[in-house]
């Protein structure tokens, strides 16, 4: 049962995505669909249209996997062997100091989410 909850839930934060992608369809912006269908998702989020727990185990699932969106690239990597030169160090250091940015942001994000959320329940 857990699982067809997550699959729905997955199936409705894409539903965000293809919305994204028509609305970049007819408006031609610099700026990539799944990001417009993020904008839409948090909007309705915070507009209380959609509410969190319709979406919340879909996108803890998610999150959890997100590695695994990421390995095709990372075994794809090897084939170049630029990434060995002084430009392919600076390249792998703008991805280590990016990663490190992006990780410090996603925990304050966390926290500030499970503190607000543990203040409600209290």
């Amino acid at each position: 049962m857990k699982l067809g909850i997550i699959i729905l839930q997955i199936g409705f934060i894409h539903l965000f995505l293809f919305l994204g992608a028509a609305i970049k369809n007819f408006i031609p912006v610099p700026v990539p669909a799944s990001m417009i269908g993020l904008l839409l998702l948090l909007i309705a989020l915070l507009l209380k249209i959609v509410k969190l727990e319709w979406i919340e185990q879909g996108g803890n699932w998610l999150l959890a996997e997100l590695l695994l969106f990421f390995i095709p690239s990372a075994v794809g990597i090897v084939n170049y062997d630029e990434i060995f030169s002084l430009q392919g160090a600076e390249s792998v250091l703008l991805i280590g100091v990016s990663t490190f940015i992006v990780m410090g942001a996603t925990a304050f994000t966390a926290e500030k989410m499970y503190n607000r959320k543990h203040r409600e329940t209290e």
